[in-house]
């Protein structure tokens, strides 16, 4: 592709800045887990870890980009996905964004789609009738109930007015964007629910990809030296993010520019939300396409501050900013607080991102997903145990924006995903066979969403991929470890932005419970620990969201526990 324009390159100075020092030294080993490799060895070549089943367990999508001759940007970015329980049965649903037509009307768009799961990870199409189908040029969906109501409500961003839909608990619909004033016209891509204020009702983020418009599309080329899509720095107009502050009575206020996240403007893809510094006010990290990511740190004061640079996670160690789409967040290394791992374009590593609570530094290399990583162009991702041993894994779902290879067969921008195993020390390790399936499944894949879709304690994960079908991915892992599962509850409603200490025996795993993150997409908010050989938790400790802390003593393992708000006991 062609890059007219090197805007946004920083210079070399920056990599002072973020040279925050080396990482944190690793934990020390815990427990061998029951999968059959050990905390400490990559696992060798062996059984798959999933099987794909999207068609036979009623999963029938095609995410259709709408392509026909001109390469207009946002065919190549959209697909976002969600796992929820829309009914409130206790089983993972699921919501497929469709795109169809830049400029096609509505009325003549591909529906989104709703499936509900019948309890035993099967599926059945219920979008008719369902209010649902929300047509549009679709790229993201988040999940969170932001009427305290005791239904997750579903936001979807567009390319154009985003629609955010209340859910009446039944698995029925109502457009209600107007009334609550949150239909933001730009191009959206990821969203996040969130308290930021703190005041117990769930706020919204909108990153906001490119001011872009097809009657001012311009022509880029490959390396091939045909006519492909261009990258985002051809365009020179990255968009602004907007921040929603729930008002209550179903109503939202943009406070945007009062806050300060609109200060700055970015190329945003991914987000996620956290207190990254220990201050106990939400914080959210925003990936930028080709620019530096953003940090912006709360405060009681209702305003951020963007401090991605000065805290080391704008750009790379070399100071390099990356083309960052895909992200997740969680402890990899056991030290109490939520590190970033950021997912980039062919040629570069992806980002990973060690929180020491104040600064973070570049431990991709020493992760081991440095080399691993290069060849591939990395959409949805997630870190999740898998295999139940106690270290979390890695899935990352591949697809180019780019044609590399003129002789390519079939699908031009299509790449095989990638699974890592967790090892001790936040270390991981690449699975064969390749993407933990028998056959590597080469699609051009974009949002993932994950959950035990068929409650039968192994993650599962839903892809959904550009101009192809769906897939589901089951995990079929023949010696899972135990495992805890926790839904952790306040105001009606999944408490987005508690964190969990559970502790077993000397080690203490802490988890965030967020929806929001991988790419365009939204997961299960449930907690899920691996156990291994371990048969329970010594003890569960939740910190809300506005600081309260309370525990929740012993958990056995092997089922899903609800810790409510309120029926702990007061915790130092």
């Amino acid at each position: 592709m062609s890059a007219r324009n090197p805007a946004f390159r920083l210079v070399p100075v920056l990599a002072l800045l973020v040279a925050a020092g080396c990482d944190q030294p690793p934990p020390p080993p815990g427990p061998t887990g029951s999968s059959g490799h050990s905390s400490t060895t990559a696992p060798a070549p062996s059984a798959p870890w999933f099987e794909e089943c999207a068609e036979a367990r009623g999963i029938r999508f095609r995410l259709e980009s709408g392509h026909v001759d001109r390469h207009l940007m946002p065919e190549i970015m959209c697909g976002g996905v969600a796992l929820f329980d829309m009914d409130g049965d206790a089983d993972l649903d699921a919501y497929l964004v469709n795109a169809g037509g830049v400029d096609k009307p509505p009325a003549d768009k591909p529906p989104n789609r709703l499936f509900r799961n019948d309890g035993k990870g099967f599926f059945e199409d219920v979008t008719e009738g369902s209010g649902a189908a929300a047509p549009g040029f679709g790229n993201g969906v988040a999940c969170g109930d932001y009427d305290n109501d005791g239904d997750v409500d579903l936001y979807i961003s567009n390319l154009g007015p985003d629609v955010l839909l209340r859910n009446d608990g039944t698995g029925k619909f109502t457009d209600v964007s107007a009334a609550a004033g949150v239909g933001d016209p730009g191009w959206g891509a990821s969203a996040a629910f969130l308290d930021f204020d703190r005041d117990g009702d769930l706020d919204l983020f909108v990153t906001n990809y490119l001011e872009w418009s097809s009657r001012t599309e311009i022509e880029c080329f490959n390396n091939l030296g045909t006519a492909d899509y261009c990258l985002p720095k051809n365009y020179e107009t990255p968009g602004r993010s907007t921040l929603y502050r729930n008002e209550g009575g179903g109503r939202f206020k943009d406070v945007s520019a009062s806050s300060g996240v609109d200060s700055v403007r970015g190329t945003g893809l991914g987000v996620v939300t956290a207190d990254f510094n220990g201050d106990g006010w939400p914080d959210v990290y925003v990936a930028n396409d080709g620019m530096p990511n953003r940090l912006w740190t709360g405060s009681a004061e209702g305003h951020f501050v963007e401090e991605a640079l000065r805290r080391g996670a704008a750009v790379d160690g070399d100071g390099v900013p990356k083309a960052g789409m895909g992200i997740s967040l969680d402890d990899v290394d056991d030290d109490g607080d939520p590190d970033l791992l950021v997912g980039n374009l062919r040629g570069e590593s992806d980002s990973l991102y060690r929180n020491d609570g104040k600064f973070f530094s570049d431990g991709t290399a020493r992760a081991g997903l440095g080399a691993a990583s290069r060849p591939f162009t990395r959409f949805g991702m997630g870190w999740r145990d898998f295999d139940n041993d106690g270290w979390l894994d890695l899935y990352i779902a591949n697809g180019r924006v780019s044609q590399v290879d003129a002789a390519a067969q079939g699908d031009p921008y299509a790449e095989p995903n990638l699974l890592f195993a967790g090892l001790s020390g936040g270390r991981f390790a690449e699975v064969q066979p390749r993407g933990g399936t028998a056959a590597p499944v080469a699609l051009t894949s974009r949002g993932a969403a994950f959950g035990d879709v068929d409650n039968d304690g192994g993650i599962d994960i839903l892809v959904v991929n550009r101009d192809g079908p769906a897939s589901l991915f089951r995990n079929i892992f023949d010696s899972r470890g135990h495992w805890l599962r926790l839904r952790v509850v306040e105001h009606g409603r999944d408490a987005l932005g508690a964190r969990v200490e559970v502790v077993l025996g000397e080690r203490r795993v802490t988890r965030q419970v967020t929806a929001a993150g991988s790419y365009l997409s939204s997961s299960d908010p449930r907690i899920q620990v691996g156990l291994g050989a371990k048969t329970g938790a010594d003890s569960v400790v939740v910190h809300w969201v506005d600081g309260a802390r309370e525990s929740f003593g012993a958990r056995t393992a092997d089922r899903t526990w609800q810790l409510v708000r309120g029926e702990g006991s007061t915790a130092p």
